[in-house]
């Protein structure tokens, strides 16, 4: 998608893609990562969620990566969380005291923001490329994290002609032909979550599954 599709949506705040709980596959296997408590974690393709603070409550630092700038300001406001911002290259920094968001294209983050990351989390990033652009995000996620960096992913899966993303569908097939070269991949759970999305048996969709996958840099 390109850049002012998403800034259209945060401008309208027609934000369905924002989860007002945190993600239930999250608190559920999080652990399973065995993290210390001080990891540094990848959050590319932010937005507001609150799922990053979740992560900051396990005690981790948090480096969300954020388009559109409401989003981010948004993240802290809900929050009520001071913060001071600062420039960084072509990116805005946004910081508290365990969260940093850097506001701007994934696609230009310098790698030396994240060289220090040990986990990352993706909830909502891969699922919001159609499939045209997602290959090319995925390098570039694998590009950001260094080797060993073990992490959460979420996706979901539909028959995708029943319904125009985003959120667009990503299968089982798909996530091994194209994440395997930099991943070692493992499947951790996948459940039926139609009841649970109002707009998709809106749209008749005959089926949603929610996956949870846990990857390792390669």
């Amino acid at each position: 998608m390109e850049p002012s599709f998403w800034h259209e949506k945060w401008n309208l705040q027609h934000i369905g893609f924002h989860q007002q709980d945190i993600n239930p596959f999250l608190v559920q296997y999080w652990q399973e990562l065995s993290l210390p408590a001080d990891a540094q974690v990848f959050v590319p393709l932010c937005g507001k969620s609150l799922d990053m603070c979740f992560l900051a409550e396990q005690g981790h630092q948090v480096i969300g990566c954020e388009l559109n700038e409401l989003a981010v300001q948004q993240f802290f406001t809900d929050n009520q969380l001071e913060l001071t911002q600062t420039a960084v290259g072509e990116h805005q920094h946004y910081q508290t005291e365990q969260i940093s968001v850097y506001q701007g294209d994934i696609f230009t983050l310098p790698k030396t923001i994240t060289q220090e990351v040990t986990a990352f989390y993706d909830r909502a990033a891969l699922i919001a490329w159609p499939e045209n652009m997602r290959v090319h995000y995925a390098k570039q996620l694998a590009n950001l994290l260094p080797c060993g960096s073990i992490g959460l992913l979420v996706t979901l899966d539909y028959p995708q002609a029943a319904l125009n993303g985003p959120p667009f569908a990503v299968s089982p097939t798909w996530v091994e032909q194209h994440l395997s070269d930099d991943f070692d991949i493992e499947v951790l759970a996948s459940q039926d979550v139609l009841a649970e999305n109002p707009r998709f048996t809106k749209k008749a969709v005959p089926w949603l599954n929610e996956a949870a996958y846990l990857l390792k840099r390669k």
